[in-house]
């Protein structure tokens, strides 16, 4: 089984943090292949830049998603989630997705922590789209850019555990999902840390990938998933543009 892992930030210590944490849960006989964007947010902070990564995810997975049984998005936006999944073929997971679906396995409240207050919104709007806003405890911020998680990953750390800590105290979460794709593989670190399960968005995602690999469930035919039935683009990349005219 190859799995790619698409991280449209284009700081490749991202990828790094990512594949760290992939590899960590993947089966053996799993491979592991990441990729980096080359154009776009160097750590997508708002509206605009996640729009920007949009383009970015779906010129990796035209490049790249030949050969591959299933596709990570190691963005904690789920990043161009359903274009993918119209476009693709082969099962197609974002890390935040998979956390919450994972948490709501373990807890019946879920706590959520991500990198700067003008984030918090999206995380309430991305757990909206996934029908999972009434298991939200609430969304918890650090108030650090997230390149300062490579820089001092021991205080960055404990500022994470402390805001899982305070979810659990104030808010009633039973379970936290560190949401950025930066806090990749900190969960097993802090575990002992909190009380409650931390949750890896991109170890969640790889094992999703992996049963639905196993699953072998086919692609929709008809509805709004279904291929787009070749539909003409122009401007993008030839891989882009043939991807987009894939028969229906």
């Amino acid at each position: 089984m190859r799995i790619l892992l698409v991280n449209p930030n284009t700081t490749q210590a991202v990828t790094d943090a990512v594949m760290g944490a992939a590899r960590g849960v993947a089966r053996a006989g799993t491979e592991l292949v990441g990729v980096t964007g080359s154009f776009g947010p160097a750590v997508i902070g708002s509206r605009a830049e996640n729009a920007l990564a949009q383009h970015s995810v779906l010129q990796l997975v035209a490049d790249h998603a030949p050969g591959c049984d299933a596709v990570v998005l190691a963005v904690s936006l789920d990043t161009g989630l359903w274009a993918c999944r119209e476009l693709l073929d082969m099962p197609v997971i974002g890390m935040t997705e998979a956390g919450l679906l994972m948490g709501c396995t373990v807890a019946t409240r879920l706590g959520v922590v991500t990198y700067g207050a003008r984030m918090a919104p999206l995380y309430r709007e991305l757990a909206e789209a996934h029908r999972l806003a009434h298991r939200l405890a609430g969304v918890a911020t650090l108030d650090v850019p997230p390149q300062r998680t490579f820089e001092d990953p021991a205080r960055v750390g404990a500022e994470v555990a402390a805001c899982c800590r305070a979810l659990v105290q104030s808010q009633g979460a039973e379970a936290v999902l560190l949401a950025g794709a930066a806090m990749a593989a900190m969960a097993p670190q802090w575990q002992r840390e909190v009380s409650v399960p931390l949750l890896d968005g991109v170890a969640c995602a790889v094992a999703m990938a992996e049963a639905r690999v196993a699953l072998q469930l086919p692609k929709a035919r008809v509805g709004s998933v279904s291929a787009t039935g070749g539909r003409a683009v122009h401007g993008v990349s030839p891989a882009l543009t043939a991807l987009f005219g894939g028969a229906a």
